[in-house]
């Protein structure tokens, strides 16, 4: 009984978690909007009075709030799948971290559980290194939402919003950006150990302007978490996809998961298997101020390298087999 109980409580604390990421944003905003036609019309006025004044904090280091990222329910959350925390080696509080996070997955839920809130013991890992989870920009402009994200620790995945933690936030500051995007999220699926990553580099060239040095993170498991629907090329499903990729930055996709309180059947929660996060060694990145793009690909064949030998250091001990190659796209 009591262990049942343990388990509804997990599962519910994920449920919230994907109600939150799916639907938070929307129903504020609409709730907001539906207000200003009622009596209670003075609250939204006031809302975004105040948002209007506040519209450049998220761009400026956010509103972090300790409290919020050592909430209880978010031990819950770790111990549903479970996720692991793995540190390959010490990182250096007097200096900065551009940090890449792999593989995308459906909904990122390891880098935010590691790196959006203490569930995984960052601060123990890394004493004196502060985390900065990067997401989409869009998710600062819904009311409400872009106070939660900020209050965990979230900032915008923009050029001035990096550069504000790397130039202003003095050292310390590790910057995590979920670098395969919404086309890494496309690959997600159980049994495939790929990122995207090839023509990705613009995050090395932030790295060399400012002098931050570059880290990769690889999450055993995270592809595991959900089944995806595949669509084939050209068809109705893939073309909405790469529209929403394009010109919003995400891609729509069609999953299964588990129903909230039954081990059968299909719902929104992901698949409770474990996850293992795997901090890798830093790659010393000179300070470049206009770097050439030689410079660019040798840090990025280097980051590559550095994932590369993650995948292939821990793969066996997180139940892969030795013939199992992480592919580059």
């Amino acid at each position: 009984m009591e262990d049942t109980m343990r388990k509804h409580i997990q599962s519910i604390s994920v449920f919230q978690w994907v109600l939150t990421f799916l639907l938070m944003g929307i129903c504020f905003t609409i709730l907001l909007i539906y207000m200003m036609f009622t009596s209670l019309w003075l609250i939204p006025v006031v809302y975004f009075t105040w948002l209007l004044l506040d519209w450049e904090t998220p761009e400026k280091g956010g509103r972090r709030t300790e409290w919020v990222r050592r909430w209880t329910v978010w031990l819950h959350f770790r111990d549903y799948f479970p996720i692991k925390l793995v540190s390959s080696a010490p990182l250096s509080p007097d200096r900065n971290y551009i940090v890449g996070c792999h593989p995308h997955g459906i909904m990122a839920s390891s880098s935010f559980c590691n790196f959006a809130t203490e569930a995984g013991g960052f601060s123990l890992l890394f004493p004196g290194v502060r985390p900065w989870l990067a997401v989409l920009a869009g998710l600062f402009r819904l009311p409400v939402y872009r106070d939660y994200l900020m209050s965990a620790g979230m900032v915008p995945v923009s050029k001035d919003s990096l550069q504000y933690l790397l130039t202003r936030c003095g050292s310390g500051n590790a910057v995590f950006i979920v670098v395969g995007g919404a086309a890494e999220s496309l690959q997600s699926i159980p049994g495939k150990h790929s990122v995207t990553l090839s023509e990705r580099k613009g995050f090395v060239r932030l790295a060399l302007q400012n002098g931050a040095d570059l880290l990769p993170v690889y999450s055993f498991g995270e592809n595991e978490l959900f089944e995806q629907v595949c669509f084939s090329a050209d068809s109705w499903g893939w073309r909405l996809q790469k529209l929403f990729q394009k010109h919003v930055g995400f891609a729509p996709c069609l999953f299964k998961g588990k129903a909230v309180f039954s081990e059968s059947g299909w719902g929104l929660n992901p698949f409770p298997r474990p996850i293992t996060t795997v901090v890798g060694r830093p790659i010393r990145v000179a300070h470049s101020p206009v770097p050439s793009e030689e410079e660019v690909d040798h840090y990025h064949s280097l980051y590559i390298q550095g994932l590369k030998e993650i995948f292939d250091e821990y793969k066996t001990s997180c139940g892969l087999t030795a013939s199992d190659t992480l592919e580059v796209l």
